[in-house]
């Protein structure tokens, strides 16, 4: 079951089954023009994946208790517009790339809005689902990284509420790459 948002979309967590359209949507996500700023993972690697990978990835991103979980906006006229993926992070962890984690906190990743769909606000609902969930999870923050070259993005993330933290990052071997984080406290 799903929320109703704007225009007729539904936005809701995956289901287990759902994991070819979870596959579907990334291999879509990772054509996108700003791919290569967006995400850490390249068309190709993600297309070499094997089928199991899409469904324990989905199984664990549509299941309570697993510290994560990916929100998909369906399309009032049928398929997935967007979806994105909040990571439960423990204060006193390291996060995904190796950094110390202060407090227990959610963090937005895979974030994507078919070009289509984008403009009307439904990355607003999709955040906001993503957030609420966080919440429930009692994070005491929500965080993202956002690529210092992708004012789309950003302009998307401030309008949401997030913040800039002065934290600058880089995620690849080319210093140039610098990831912001923003957050959004609770």
């Amino acid at each position: 079951m799903g929320v109703v948002v704007g225009q007729g979309y539904v936005v809701r967590a995956v289901r287990e089954q759902e994991w070819g359209d979870v596959k579907r949507l990334r291999l879509d996500a990772l054509r996108d023009p700003v791919a290569h700023l967006a995400f850490l993972e390249t068309y190709e690697d993600a297309a070499a994946k094997p089928d199991s990978f899409w469904q324990e990835r989905t199984a664990a991103a549509g299941t309570e208790g697993n510290g994560v979980r990916q929100f998909v906006a369906e399309a009032p006229g049928g398929g997935w517009a967007g979806s994105v993926t909040v990571l439960l992070e423990e204060g006193g962890s390291e996060d995904w790339a190796g950094h110390a984690v202060e407090r227990r906190q959610g963090h937005v990743v895979g974030v994507f809005v078919r070009a289509e769909h984008r403009g009307n606000g439904l990355i607003q609902q999709l955040l906001d689902a993503g957030v609420a969930w966080a919440w429930e999870q009692e994070a005491e923050r929500v965080r993202l990284f956002v690529h210092a070259d992708n004012p789309r993005a950003q302009g998307a993330y401030l309008r949401a509420g997030f913040k800039p933290t002065g934290l600058v990052v880089s995620f690849s071997k080319n210093e140039d790459e610098r990831e912001l984080e923003l957050v959004l406290d609770r």
